[in-house]
């Protein structure tokens, strides 16, 4: 595994050696491939730092609890080009070591931030030139297709809440417009990392 690894390890890592049994001590479970990192947590970026190097797509997170869904997001983000990822004080934790797995690595790719000061990041991302574009299960809201095609907004910042309540009603507000993904009439919704992967699609493909 250390040769393997070898060519991808930063100059001077300090790399040591242990039996598989003292990897799963040290991790409490049995799925860790047999190699494990440790890095020390640095100081965060204000959301405005983030947003303003964010280029053209950006995610915007509102109390998204489920690590899985964190990490399948940050997946999404990196898989469709979104430069920054913003989330409220309520998500999962990008570094907790489920969202980083779930996230295959993206969540020490994308930059991101907590805003700490939550909801002041749609402030910051319409201060950036941001159209913040909420996903909601509204019936009402246009189609995230009819948008993407007819919309071409310079720079996109995508709000999702979670799965239970959905975007907090002030939150929801705050937003510049609102889209929906067009579903089965049985159906009341979608996971909100599969509906997050549809949006980033539809967003990072649309016209420029």
């Amino acid at each position: 595994m250390h040769e393997r690894l070898r060519p991808s390890l930063p100059p001077g890592a300090t790399v040591y050696l242990a039996a598989h049994a003292t990897l799963q001590a040290v991790t409490g479970m049995a799925f860790h491939r047999g190699c494990l990192a440790v890095g020390e947590r640095g100081d965060l970026p204000t959301a405005a730092d983030v947003l303003r190097d964010a280029g053209r797509l950006a995610v915007v997170l509102d109390a998204v609890t489920n690590p899985d869904n964190v990490g399948g997001i940050f997946r999404s983000a990196r898989a469709f080009g979104a430069g920054g990822v913003v989330l409220s004080p309520r998500c999962a934790d990008p570094l907790y070591r489920k969202v980083v797995r779930v996230s295959v690595g993206a969540t020490l790719h994308v930059p991101w931030t907590i805003d700490a000061a939550w909801p002041a990041a749609l402030d910051a991302a319409r201060a950036a030139g941001f159209t913040v574009v909420a996903l909601t299960t509204r019936r009402d809201a246009t189609p995230l297709a009819a948008w993407a095609a007819t919309v071409p907004a310079p720079r996109c910042a995508l709000l999702l809440g979670n799965e239970g309540g959905g975007l907090d009603p002030d939150v929801r507000r705050r937003a510049d417009a609102e889209v929906t993904i067009p579903m089965a009439p049985a159906v009341d919704s979608l996971n909100v990392a599969a509906a997050a992967a549809i949006a980033l699609h539809a967003v990072a493909t649309r016209p420029s």
